[in-house]
């Protein structure tokens, strides 16, 4: 349906500057997706993951020798237990991480059609130097890539870019998307302890480009940067995953980058973090004083609003809330699969939300991931 509205209109049901079809997508690939799909997806209501994770083992094993668990948050801040249980965890979900049959058998069994399958959290390799983080960025997308390709109608893809490097970071993202057909990249919530806005990552000309090309961009977390005190209970995951992205969030909206770039699809993990929650005080805050109000022209909310939001949070009465304050079209499914701290039947925790309507339930279970990510079969006019 189009719709004729005045500029600025803000209702989220009128889904404005989304793509319509695969073809309007940026980067899109025009191929249909064909076999695979389960009985949801033949009768045309596809569910789908949005926060879901892959592997690829032999990138891992090129920088094995760099001890990259040195530069992860997740690790450094971490007592003997946890990494003991993070190993553990490793070896026990190995296969879900790289084997897709696997993961076909895991999907059929939590509902899931398809899933937007993005790169490892600790796979961006940010510590890197530039030319070798580019690298093993192509060689990531283009796993991706292949994924995709051997499964069709199961899979779409995000990849990654060397974000230490804004210009090869750039060079990336483009070939990512018009080259390889992903969907856009996900990325972390900071570079090397450097917020994504601070001016020494120069990522503005970045931020361009992805709004140029209609990108969506997956904030995930790998840890708190400054995790010193989350050091025991797996605290730096538990609380520090969520404060993570909320720093970013506020940082994105603070200084400005929402507002510069608003065709830039800003999907936030796990809920979208405290943030999404506990927008009021940041409201307060740039009414109240003049040093929250210095780039921003409107209260922060309401860019926060123009953001996207997955489903782990693991209690329908939280992803209610959610819902109900940034309304269904921005609420995406996600499982984080397949890692312990995802959720392990999404389709039910969305099917649990009290009072919610038929049609909200399906824009939420895969409706906005075509949307959002330009997965729609295309329209075929008959004369």
């Amino acid at each position: 349906m189009l719709y004729t509205c005045a500029p600025g209109c803000r209702d989220p049901q009128h889904r404005h500057m989304l793509p319509t079809s695969v073809s309007d997508a940026p980067g899109a690939s025009t191929d249909q997706p064909q076999g695979e799909g389960s009985a949801t997806q033949k009768k045309g209501t596809r569910r789908i993951d949005v926060h879901c994770h892959y592997l690829q083992p032999g990138v891992a094993a090129k920088v094995a020798h760099l001890e990259p668990a040195r530069y992860d948050p997740s690790t450094v801040f971490a007592n003997a237990l946890t990494r003991e249980t993070n190993q553990r965890q490793m070896q026990e979900r190995s296969v879900a991480l790289t084997d897709i049959a696997r993961r076909l058998q895991d999907m059929d069994r939590m509902g899931v059609d398809l899933q937007v399958v993005s790169p490892a959290p600790f796979q961006y390799y940010y510590f890197t130097p530039p030319a070798l983080g580019a690298a093993l960025s192509r060689e990531i997308n283009e796993g991706m890539r292949a994924l995709v390709d051997g499964h069709p109608g199961r899979f779409a893809a995000l990849g990654t870019v060397p974000l230490q490097d804004a210009a090869l970071a750039m060079r990336e993202l483009e070939h990512a998307m018009t080259s390889l057909g992903l969907r856009g990249a996900e990325i972390g919530t900071s570079v090397n302890g450097m917020d994504l806005t601070d001016p020494r990552l120069g990522l503005e000309p970045f931020f361009a480009l992805a709004n140029e090309l209609e990108a969506v961009l997956f904030l995930h977390p790998v840890g708190f940067t400054e995790g010193g005190r989350l050091l025991d209970h797996y605290l730096n995951n538990v609380i520090g995953n969520p404060l993570e992205t909320t720093v970013a969030a506020s940082r994105l909206i603070f200084d400005g980058v929402a507002a510069r770039y608003p065709k830039i699809k800003f999907l936030l993990a796990h809920g979208g973090g405290y943030v999404a929650s506990y927008w009021a005080r940041m409201d307060h805050a740039w009414k109240a004083r003049a040093d929250c109000r210095t780039v921003i022209a409107e209260a922060p909310s309401r860019y926060l609003e123009k953001m996207y939001l997955d489903t782990v949070v693991f209690d329908p009465a939280i992803l209610g809330n959610l819902i109900a304050r940034y309304g269904a079209s921005q609420v995406l499914m996600g499982s984080d699969y397949p890692y312990d701290m995802g959720e392990e039947a999404p389709v039910r925790l969305i099917e649990s939300v009290a009072g919610l309507r038929e049609q909200e339930r399906a824009l939420i279970l895969g409706g906005n991931a075509e949307r959002v990510f330009g997965l729609q079969p295309k329209t075929v006019t008959t004369h």
